[in-house]
């Protein structure tokens, strides 16, 4: 069976790894927006496939049988893409997701719905901003010259930023004695970040709660009316079904 996994995540990663180890046929495809990206096993293609268009005619070109969109829970545009390529095409879609976020005992979070939000309830809650919600949204808070923001980014941001920032590059995945002791060295007194879910950047909304420090939430966007699982595991087993039907 072969299968294209929309990757570009630690659970893409793991998947294609999985499903080499199972005989099937892997192309992971990654979007090529990190300069040095974390190369899954198998066969690879970065960049872009031309919209929903030039995606079916991948699909049809190359005989997949099934596509998983394994892409980051905000990588809206491409998920749009998938579900309207593989319908053309005629080819099973399935989506991992890795489960959001839930809020205990100590935690101080504010869900908002986007990037606007966050940045209109900021000056409420705090001076000093641990900024992790990915490059795409930065141009939001660049108006917010009242702030201090520290950014994190595996590549360098690109403007607009905000007028009174630091930028950190690094890669997760981060402990939390190590958020913890960045929250304290930057005197950070809210962290706004998006709801990525998974335990590879976990450990600074562990370090917000240990310190006090609120934090801004931005929700995911809706997910597609497709099957979905949120685990490898569960992924896994659905291809496995899958082949063992026969699928197209």
């Amino acid at each position: 069976m072969k299968v294209l996994v929309l990757g570009g995540t630690g659970q893409a990663r793991r998947l294609a790894d999985a499903l080499n180890e199972r005989k099937f046929v892997v192309t992971s495809s990654l979007a090529g927006r990190v300069a040095v990206p974390s190369l899954p096993p198998g066969d690879v293609r970065i960049g872009g496939f031309g919209g929903v268009d030039g995606l079916a005619a991948w699909l049809r070109r190359h005989g997949t049988d099934v596509v998983v969109d394994a892409t980051h829970p905000f990588a809206v545009r491409m998920t749009v893409h998938a579900v309207a390529a593989t319908a053309v095409a005629g080819v099973p879609l399935l989506v991992l997701r890795r489960r959001g976020w839930t809020a205990g005992p100590g935690d101080r979070w504010h869900r908002v719905p986007d990037a606007a939000s966050a940045a209109a309830l900021l000056p409420t809650l705090g001076e000093r901003v641990f900024l992790s919600t990915g490059r795409g949204d930065l141009a939001a808070f660049a108006a917010l010259d009242g702030l201090w923001f520290l950014l994190r980014s595996v590549d360098p941001p690109q403007p607009p930023l905000p007028a009174r920032c630091e930028v950190v590059r690094a890669r997760g995945p981060f402990t939390a004695d190590a958020e913890r002791e960045l929250l304290r060295e930057h005197r950070i007194d809210v962290l706004v970040t998006r709801d990525s879910g998974g335990e590879m950047t976990a450990a600074k909304l562990v370090a917000a709660r240990e310190l006090g420090v609120p934090v801004v939430l931005l929700d995911r966007p809706p997910a597609p009316d497709v099957p979905a699982v949120g685990t490898v595991e569960e992924a896994v087993r659905w291809l496995e079904e899958a082949r063992e039907r026969g699928a197209p």
